[in-house]
């Protein structure tokens, strides 16, 4: 047999191989992806530490060793359901205002969408703010993936404050770190009060709020 017959021989052997592997490793992607969005799910309810990979086994009525088998520790489970957030969070809240010009049209975007994102976790959970209660003193893997995530968005927020005052839409003495850190402060008095206490008008106190951090600094927003 010739080189060029044994060649094409051992291709004709290696592709149907090759396919069924592709396709068992893009099913056990999608397996995974499904057990994700469900132990997010599970976790807003519950918060990521009573994410388990027996209590996820139960809800997406799979097998511990099925599920142990995607994850192979309960920290890998909630370091993915961390990631699977801030990408989620990431999506509708920063790439979105990234649309709109650089300056102040671009923050007031991002407390847009984050308010909005809020008024649907008043109801859900954020896995950042009870992350930070369950993980706040408890160094290791899970807590490492909480603040590189919660960190980097605070960095997008500062930067767009930064961006604003670059534009000339914020004057010269705008202080950034302290807008941004109000700012923040806001949402988390937010879900406090509309989560945890349930008072009423939460949302138009937080956006009144946002109002009077930008009209120290002669900057008139129109009332939502």
């Amino acid at each position: 047999m010739s080189l060029a017959s044994l060649s094409a021989k051992l291709i004709r052997k290696t592709q149907p191989s090759a396919a069924r592997s592709g396709r068992a490793l893009q099913k056990g992607q999608q397996t995974k992806m499904a057990i994700v969005d469900a132990a997010l799910g599970l976790a807003t309810q519950i918060g990521l530490e009573g994410l388990s990979i027996g209590a996820l086994a139960e809800a997406t009525h799979m097998s511990k060793s099925g599920v142990f088998a995607h994850f192979g520790s309960r920290d890998e489970l909630q370091i993915s359901v961390v990631h699977e957030y801030f990408h989620r969070f990431e999506r509708d809240v920063f790439s979105v205002a990234l649309r709109e010009p650089r300056g102040l049209p671009r923050l007031q975007a991002l407390f847009s969408n984050w308010m909005k994102l809020v008024a649907v976790e008043i109801q859900s959970g954020c896995i950042f703010i009870s992350g930070a209660v369950d993980f706040d003193d408890r160094p290791g893997p899970v807590r490492d993936a909480l603040v590189s995530s919660v960190q980097t968005w605070l960095n997008a927020l500062l930067r767009a404050v930064v961006l604003a005052k670059e534009c000339g839409h914020l004057p010269p003495d705008a202080d950034e770190n302290q807008i941004a850190f109000e700012i923040h402060g806001l949402i988390l008095a937010l879900h406090y009060e509309a989560r945890f206490l349930q008072n009423p008008g939460s949302i138009e106190r937080a956006n009144t709020g946002f109002a009077n951090i930008l009209a120290r600094y002669g900057v008139r927003v129109p009332s939502p």
